[in-house]
């Protein structure tokens, strides 16, 4: 025999000096004969999780055991109790025979059970694991889901994923209070219908077990209790759901059989302006400050928008055997990981800029370039364009050490413009151009966005125009009968004004 084991007479299993077993769902009554005799063998000392389940509650009756109710009552949180429980356990294994007994079965969602075997391996304590019957299949009966057939996934509601899938069929479980139910509906709300069909579970192989069919939106009118367990089974939602109707609208709907990736790239440049558009209306400090949420609504539309865009691509390259929706996103995961190795792995650096210099390091050992102008997009707009040639020229040291001489060359670029008017007509494009690239260089000397500055002084410029537009209209006259000098004094009336 193993040292420091013994031999149980009644069921012929061999004791350890720890022995864990499993519960089940419901009463003593429906313990198999080997668990119940490992329970009541007088020998051993029984250690009970917690009595807030009704085989512990037969058990006490029925003879001495040790709960770690103390342990939920006087620890600050749940990490604080397991480990207080382990060292429990294992304090009385090391004095003789212990049985640890847990609700349901003790290899399914028992964390108490995982940190125990690790802390005995190392402890040299031997440990015998009876796992006991699942709730799991008691659910598995009362719904009707075949989990070999469609797949299930089972959570726990204390500790939902975010985000969440909602793909498969759906067991959450510990839903043990009015709190955890509060949030698990809230959490489901965000993507399901309040129509979504819900089986609420409880106290299930018991007499007074409940099975009820509801839906989420009134699904917290059932008290729950220690063994709640809710159930939802909808059509694929959230990033699911959207994969799956872009699939199903590829093979049925007209317009998106017709479409090709060509197609498409007025789609994809059009919703990502309404995208910006979107983000320029939020406040410049968010999402810090107060949460403008008319604004955040808009981008969140938009947002979902250009993500349609992005799966429907990926839709058109699994139909040509490239690649697929997950493959891109685990592309971006994996590049992610490796330019940021100051989280991902040992690199050093402590700020933005440092950040920077890393990632355009990585980046250019990945994929070498003949010229730092090198896979500066053409399509860009031509600002934005501007902009990032200049930064990789500057990542060099090719630039103006400061704003000063940027503005001289400025005063440059547009004297070299007037005399373009003056002298070479043919040349006034090609001044032009140089006199908006000297602009995006100074900007961004200043540490100001082109962009977002010609964006502003765009919406000023609306803003106050359609000012002297109402001005013109409470005169009774139309800006076409109007002389310059009429409408430029509106127009100081109205930035006067704050338009």
């Amino acid at each position: 025999m193993v040292a420091g084991r013994s031999r149980h007479r009644s069921s012929g299993l061999t004791v350890g000096a720890l022995t864990i077993v499993g519960l089940g769902p419901a009463g003593a009554d429906r313990l198999p004969a080997v668990t119940r005799a490992l329970l009541d063998d007088p020998a051993t000392t029984v250690i009970v999780r917690t009595l807030v389940h009704p085989a512990a509650s037969d058990l006490a009756a029925a003879r001495h055991i040790v709960s770690c109710d103390d342990l939920y009552d006087t620890l600050p949180d749940f990490e604080a109790v397991y480990a207080a429980i382990v060292e429990r356990v294992l304090a009385t294994a090391a004095s003789g025979p212990t049985v640890y007994a847990v609700p349901g079965n003790a290899a399914v969602g028992e964390r108490t059970v995982s940190l125990l075997q690790a802390e005995a391996a190392a402890s040299g304590i031997d440990v015998d694991v009876v796992p006991g019957e699942s709730f799991l299949d008691l659910v598995f009966a009362a719904t009707g889901i075949d989990p070999i057939e469609r797949g299930v996934q089972v959570l726990d509601g204390r500790n939902l994923p975010d985000p969440l899938p909602l793909h498969l069929p759906t067991v959450v479980t510990q839903v043990d209070g009015p709190l955890v139910l509060a949030e698990v509906v809230s959490i489901l709300a965000r993507v399901l219908p309040d129509t979504t069909p819900v089986v609420f579970l409880d106290a299930l192989g018991s007499v007074d077990e409940r099975v009820i069919s509801t839906n989420l939106g009134t699904v917290g009118a059932e008290h729950p209790g220690p063994r709640t367990t809710l159930v939802v089974d909808p059509p694929p939602a959230g990033w699911h759901g959207l994969v799956a109707t872009n699939r199903l609208l590829r093979a049925q709907c007209p317009w998106d059989r017709e479409q090709t990736h060509h197609s498409l790239v007025a789609h994809l440049v059009e919703e990502t302006y309404e995208t910006v558009e979107a983000l320029h209306r939020l406040p410049a400090e968010a999402p810090a400050g107060d949460v403008d949420h008319v604004a955040y609504a808009a981008l969140e539309e938009e947002l979902g928008d250009l993500l349609l865009q992005v799966v429907f691509h990926a839709t058109l390259a699994e139909e040509a055997g490239a690649f697929d929706v997950e493959t891109v996103a685990e592309g971006i995961r994996r590049k992610l990981v490796h330019r940021h190795p100051h989280v991902f792995g040992e690199v050093a650096a402590d700020t933005a800029d440092e950040v920077r210099a890393n990632w355009d390091a990585i980046k250019a050992a990945e994929n070498p370039r003949a010229s730092l102008m090198d896979d500066v997009p053409a399509a860009l707009p031509a600002i934005e364009r501007a902009d990032r040639m200049q930064r990789r020229a500057a990542s060099v040291g090719f630039d103006w050490p400061d704003a000063a001489p940027v503005l001289a060359k400025l005063d440059e670029e547009v004297a070299e413009l007037v005399e373009a008017l003056e002298r070479e007509p043919r040349r006034v494009a090609d001044e032009m151009g140089d006199v908006l690239f000297s602009v995006v260089n100074l900007a961004r000397h200043l540490g100001v966005g082109p962009e977002l500055a010609l964006r502003g002084a765009a919406q000023r410029f609306e803003t106050r125009f359609r000012e002297v537009e109402r001005l013109a209209g409470k005169q009774g006259r139309r800006l076409e009968e109007m002389s310059l000098a009429e409408m430029d004094a509106l127009w100081d009336r109205a930035k006067d004004a704050g338009a």
